[in-house]
């Protein structure tokens, strides 16, 4: 595994490509009168990529896999997982950013409580989980709810107990063995690591926000 600091570079001196437009995105994107869809008219908040909006898919104990439906912006029940597994914490996305897989950046936020599907709360990144699904990148954003007076201190993963982040990597290597898809996670990367990505994924939705309009 590189060192942090390679991953930093990287992110910081890549040059943005936008994915290619298509159409699944593109009609997420479209007003309609009276409707608001999460990903895109929810702004992130004015101190990312430290502490941004957050919108929960999944709560946390939960076997039930969650997730935001890009045409209506409302969230749907994609499947229920086929391992013997839940969701270790709250698990979402962050609005208005782009990954190379054309979601929003994923996250999983630590705190003391499950929240219901669909809310959205302020969570401060703290990490990075490399991860690897069925040979693509599939980050995560490791994160605290802002909010929450337990958590909130925490400003870097290593300041988390190391059972914590080892039931984390255990779930995600687990959760999909069951339809024979497999799951690679890698060294958990620093609070650095995660702002270097929180802003390429912000960038990256501009980026396409204009390519967008110019079509």
């Amino acid at each position: 595994m590189a060192p942090a600091i390679e991953v930093v570079d990287k992110l910081a001196t890549s040059p943005l490509k936008a994915p290619v437009l298509n159409e699944r995105i593109l009609s997420s994107m479209t007003r309609r009168p009276g409707s608001a869809h999460s990903w895109h008219d929810l702004e992130i908040g004015p101190d990312a990529p430290t502490i941004f909006n957050c919108v929960i898919e999944i709560p946390r104990g939960s076997k039930v896999k969650y997730e935001l439906d890009k045409k209506t912006g409302l969230i749907m029940v994609d499947r229920v997982l086929y391992s013997s597994v839940v969701y270790p914490h709250n698990y979402g996305f962050i609005p208005r950013t782009l990954c190379d897989d054309s979601d929003p950046m994923d996250v999983l936020v630590i705190m003391q409580e499950p929240v219901v599907p669909g809310c959205f709360l302020r969570a401060k990144a703290i990490g990075l989980m490399p991860m690897i699904d069925q040979g693509e990148a599939d980050d995560k954003i490791i994160a605290v709810c802002a909010d929450d007076p337990e958590y909130k201190h925490f400003n870097d993963i290593k300041e988390l107990p190391p059972h914590r982040l080892a039931e984390i990597r255990r779930f995600f290597e687990d959760y999909k063995k069951n339809e024979n898809k497999e799951v690679a996670v890698n060294d958990f990367l620093p609070a650095t690591a995660a702002y270097e990505a929180i802003q390429h994924s912000m960038d990256l939705y501009a980026t396409y926000i204009v390519e967008g309009l110019r079509r």
